[in-house]
């Protein structure tokens, strides 16, 4: 990716210097983090802006990542955090931090134009930084739950070492990798300024843990598309990608699909338990956003 030299976003939040205390098992209460993906009709950009609730006392963070972590390591907790004092990076890592805001930056100046020639505002995401573990309005998390975006505070939450993991565990190396799995996270921003995650989660809670399921596959199949949007334009505008990229994504977005990480982790396939979809599933999304730079060709829910 042509990345170096760009502008860097001013919606980075550091917490690298923050430390764990007490990490135990996930438990109820207001302590939670659920990774619930979920999805209604596509709405068009002028589509009431609405929050995710509160259900339960728990709130509910999506992530196209989120379960990939635990079902592959079986990881999970709650933790307390303090400082630990200033941020200690290596090189590799400093220019990491660097890498992200600018592809955060990019995402910015895509979803702010495409939101302004629909007559409509962008908000733009916080992007958190952390290591080990995490507090967000959606609760606690752990570097395991892998990169998440929280509906309750619009925030994107990253331990830069997943990066490690996309690398070595699921053989999918590359920046454009790396800058698909933070543009699908912000297609989740997009999801919840439309309106879109808030309506589902109702939806969700009306049907069976099944078609609940297949809410979720289709939600994080139109981040997918949302994510390929972005790529899109990106290029289009800023000639972002070199080659290869493309090839990166893709091999990032088959790498995490629902059949490979449940052949990794269990030996078979199950698909009435898919949330995020298959393999080639989110190649074919990722695809269609990416060929077209059209919202209106994400709607998964129509063309599923």
């Amino acid at each position: 990716m042509r990345w170096r030299g760009n502008r860097k976003s001013s919606n980075v939040e550091d917490r690298r210097s923050m430390r764990a205390s007490g990490i135990g098992g996930l438990g109820g209460g207001g302590g939670l983090l659920r990774l619930l993906p979920v999805a209604v009709k596509f709405l068009g950009i002028k589509g009431t802006v609405i929050a995710v609730v509160a259900v339960g006392g728990v709130l509910f963070a999506t992530g196209n990542l989120g379960r990939v972590f635990s079902l592959v390591t079986g990881q999970s907790g709650t933790a307390v955090t303090q400082s630990s004092g200033s941020v200690q990076e290596t090189a590799a890592e400093k220019e990491l931090v660097d890498f992200v805001s600018v592809v955060l930056a990019d995402t910015e100046e895509t979803w702010t134009t495409l939101f302004q020639e629909q007559g409509n505002t962008y908000k733009e995401p916080r992007l958190v930084l952390f290591r080990d573990v995490v507090k967000s309005a959606c609760g606690m998390a752990q570097s395991a739950t892998g990169p998440f975006y929280c509906p309750a505070d619009q925030q994107i939450y990253i331990d830069l070492s997943f990066f490690d993991q996309l690398k070595i565990q699921f053989k999918a190396p590359g920046d454009f990798a790396q800058a698909y799995v933070l543009a699908h996270e912000v297609g989740h921003h997009i999801q919840t300024l439309l309106g879109i995650s808030g309506k589902v989660h109702a939806a969700r809670n009306r049907v069976s843990e099944i078609e609940g399921n297949k809410l979720s596959v289709l939600q994080e199949l139109q981040a997918d598309c949302l994510a390929g949007v972005w790529a899109n334009h990106a290029n289009n505008a800023r000639q972002l990608l070199e080659v290869g990229d493309i090839e990166e994504g893709l091999k990032a977005a088959s790498a995490i699909g629902d059949d490979t990480l449940q052949k990794q982790s269990q030996g078979y396939v199950s698909p009435d338990s898919f949330t995020h979809g298959s393999s080639d599933q989110r190649v074919k999304w990722f695809k269609i956003g990416l060929s077209s730079g059209a919202m209106e060709r994400c709607d998964t829910f129509k063309n599923s």
